[in-house]
């Protein structure tokens, strides 16, 4: 591949590569843990009724110890080696490129590998199979080669792009930008079912199985009287934060864009109250989007301006036949969640329950397929209020959010002055002044 290509030219220009002294390492694994230790602390959710929900989940809860030292071995090595400092920048945007294009090819072959297994024709699936699962290993094994040198050049691209928006300090984000990607885990969501609130949220393994997701809703639901549900998640604000793999170049900088200003929120008032209240959660959240997508966008257009989406089209006064009317996803589910919250103020839980359960069908039939619709589905995506609508229905703190927005001059204002903001009443006097 290119990529191969470009590594060898650049090891043939470059072939001594200095190596980082044992005093530097050891000043970066010190920040770097220390960091972690205060950003970690954004994950930790207080109360007994968590301790209730971990009855269910002990033995199938995602081990971030382990996984963050393993990350941190890896950015410990991206800076060991320092080798974007002898790329071009045609080659860094091609390599990242590249790794994309790897990591196609890999889900690629994972389905033709799954497709032999189900194929009933197939006796002997191993035998069939041999060929693809040597071109896995191989692609596996490139990817770990490559993955850390596409997302030490993505980090330095996500931090030009903060340092042009003035977001950070003497060009430096603070605190770094580091990510990695991985599989992520899941999520155990629980509501109470006559109020629509998060009071847990549980990150379980990443091979966790659609049956045994479903069994464990059951059994929480039925036990503790609760709304749950298990949902995939994009990404995870530790520290490196945890990004899921992809191949949507624009998704992956808004993500790593989100969980990095959850980063920087950590360090301030508003990301240390995340769990205080469900109100700050939502800022929090709407936040966190709103940089995700500026910066991501800003990046995009920088680096790789060919990804750029498409301007809406201008409406040329001609007059057209009328088009049949268009499923307005938004819209629909900012009702399903007004009408949700009306009948829970009136007490009529299981009112509520078979409406969402009816709109859930409605969603599906529309070509939405929403495997669950309840209580846990609209405390979890209804604190994502970046945009107006949707899950969080008619929700104050998202709108509160987006005004402040519209109020600041620029990104960096707007985070400099919402990332101390420690309730909802603070924000709405920012808001109003």
């Amino acid at each position: 591949m290119r990529h191969s290509e470009i590594l060898l030219t650049c090891d043939q220009e470059h072939s001594i590569i200095p190596k980082m002294s044992v005093r530097k390492a050891i000043r970066i694994s010190v920040a770097i843990m220390i960091v972690s230790v205060l950003l970690g602390r954004s994950s930790m959710q207080p109360g007994d009724q968590i301790e209730r929900v971990r009855a269910f989940t002990r033995s199938i809860e995602f081990d971030y110890i382990t996984w963050t030292i393993d990350a941190f071995g890896v950015k410990l090595g991206q800076s060991a080696l320092n080798l974007t400092s002898y790329l071009p920048a045609e080659s860094e945007t091609q390599i990242v490129r590249d790794f994309l294009q790897l990591v196609r090819s890999i889900q690629e072959t994972e389905a033709q590998l799954e497709l032999i297994y189900t194929d009933p024709n197939v006796d002997d699936p191993r035998s069939a199979s041999e060929d693809i699962r040597n071109k896995l290993s191989d692609l596996i094994a490139r990817r770990e080669l490559i993955g850390p040198l596409a997302e030490s050049i993505f980090q330095a691209q996500i931090n030009e792009t903060l340092s042009v928006m003035g977001v950070t300090l003497n060009g430096q984000a603070l605190p770094p930008v580091l990510y990695h990607s991985t599989p992520l885990p899941f999520a155990l969501i629980v509501s109470p079912r006559d109020v629509i609130r998060q009071d847990a949220n549980i990150s379980l393994i990443t091979d966790l199985h659609i049956d045994d997701r479903v069994a464990l809703e059951t059994e929480v639901d039925r036990e503790l009287n609760v709304s749950s549900l298990v949902v995939p998640v994009g990404g995870v604000g530790t520290y490196p934060t945890m990004v899921a793999q992809t191949t949507n170049l624009n998704w992956l900088a808004d993500v790593v864009a989100h969980e990095w200003a959850h980063n920087f929120l950590t360090l301030r008032p508003l990301g240390l109250n995340y769990n205080t209240s469900p109100q700050l959660r939502t800022i929090n959240e709407t936040t966190a989007s709103i940089v995700g997508g500026e910066v991501g966008a800003a990046l995009i257009e920088t680096y790789y301006p060919d990804l750029v989406p498409p301007p809406p089209p201008v409406d040329s006064g001609e007059i057209e036949a009328p088009l049949p009317p268009v499923f307005d996803f938004r819209a629909e589910m900012r009702l399903t969640r007004v009408t949700v919250d009306e009948l829970l103020a009136n007490g009529e839980i299981e009112t509520a329950e078979e409406y969402m359960e009816s709109r859930r069908i409605f969603f599906w039939e529309n070509g939405y397929h929403i495997r669950k619709l309840n209580q846990a589905y609209f405390a979890f995506h209804g604190a994502y209020a970046d945009q107006p609508g949707g899950a969080a229905g008619d929700d104050p703190v998202g709108e509160a959010v987006r005004r402040l927005r519209a109020q600041s001059d620029s990104l960096a204002n707007f985070l400099n002055r919402i990332a101390w903001v420690s309730s909802f009443s603070e924000l709405l006097a920012l808001v109003n002044n």
